[in-house]
């Protein structure tokens, strides 16, 4: 349930058991309570001047004449601090009279009335009503009695409002709380982001945007140890551009790297989503392809192949393919050496070849 659904009373828990366990710390009985009501026709005589009094002494205090900012807001104080004097003298002391005092404090507190400020004004208050009870009430016994009722009403109306004060601290930390464990929550996601986009950008080739040389090592490090587990084949490939550094040198390192970025798109287009190529170094790429034989790994190479001398008839490429388990297994550095030496071979021939 939102706070706006919920009156004072009820955001506090403040009930009229509460209320009477209140006033009886307090050592408001109901005589004392009787005894105030019963000057209130007589405050209500001087309450213009009760009022004008106590605005004229708060006015002079800078902090508080800088709050109320102008006369039209003077004006509507002066009409609530009528009725809140009032109130005291008025015999109803429940739940009512109790919601209306912690609203007092409640706008205080958003008003921005610091607490030394506020108590500077009951202590205002009281002498300018405990002056105008002795000017009024002859009978020294009444009057002692009505003074010492006044101090505890006032006493508990302090109370209710520094409730509220506490209660809207509170209330504030809390939400400064739930803030910073959202920005905590946001800032701790951005930072698993950050991280996964620099672990990605630690295995990717800058140029190509496949996996880098170390990358390749944990994969097929990785992928030789699962077909250990799974009794299952790995095939390795290796090529590179044939006199790729003539290539650099007669039409320049930017188409260089277009035909490189070129072969890293090929190979991501021809392969599955569980194969992983990779650029070695250079002008050298890798495929790893796992639970792949050499026939169905000689027909992705020929899938590249058609790619790539369809877009660059006038250069070739040469591929080496080695394979791995079903009983043996050989470890990572020797089957890239194998594939290595593959490649090499097909180089001794023309043209674009795959050599297994």
């Amino acid at each position: 349930m939102r706070a706006t659904d919920k009156t004072l009373l009820e955001q506090m828990q403040i009930n009229d058991i509460e209320i009477l366990r209140r006033m009886e710390l307090l050592g408001l009985d109901k005589a004392s309570l009787d005894l105030l009501a019963k000057q209130k026709l007589i405050i209500e005589e001087s309450i213009d001047t009760i009022v004008d009094e106590f605005y004229e002494k708060q006015t002079e205090i800078d902090e508080i004449s800088l709050l109320i900012g102008d006369a039209d807001t003077l004006q509507r104080l002066h009409t609530a601090q009528r009725k809140y004097i009032i109130d005291l003298f008025a015999g109803h002391y429940d739940s009512e009279y109790v919601n209306n005092r912690l609203r007092i404090g409640l706008v205080h507190k958003r008003i921005g009335v610091e607490p030394k400020l506020y108590l500077s004004a009951v202590r205002t208050l009281k002498e300018i009503l405990f002056k105008s009870l002795e000017n009024i009430i002859e009978n020294k016994s009444e009057l002692s009695e009505s003074l010492t009722a006044l101090d505890k009403l006032l006493y508990f109306d302090t109370t209710l409002v520094f409730d509220t004060y506490i209660d809207s601290l509170v209330g504030e930390i809390e939400t400064a709380k739930r803030k910073a464990e959202l920005y905590a929550k946001s800032l701790e996601t951005k930072v698993a982001e950050r991280t996964r986009q620099l672990e990605d950008q630690a295995k990717q080739d800058p140029l190509t945007g496949i996996f880098n040389p170390r990358a390749m090592q944990e994969s097929l490090r990785r992928e030789l140890i699962s077909a250990k587990r799974r009794n299952t084949i790995l095939s390795v490939v290796y090529f590179d551009v044939d006199n790729f550094k003539s290539i650099n040198d007669t039409f320049g390192h930017i188409e260089g790297d277009e035909i490189l970025k070129f072969i890293a798109t090929s190979l991501t287009n021809c392969i599955r989503e569980t194969d992983i190529p990779c650029r070695y170094g250079g002008d050298e790429f890798c495929l790893i392809l796992p639970e792949c034989e050499i026939k169905e790994a000689q027909s992705v190479c020929g899938k590249i192949i058609k790619k790539f001398s369809d877009k660059y008839p006038d250069f070739s490429i040469s591929i080496g393919i080695a394979e791995t388990g079903g009983e043996d297994y050989i470890d990572a550095d020797q089957l890239i050496k194998s594939a290595d030496e593959k490649m090499y071979l097909a180089k001794k021939e023309d043209g674009s070849k795959i050599v297994i």
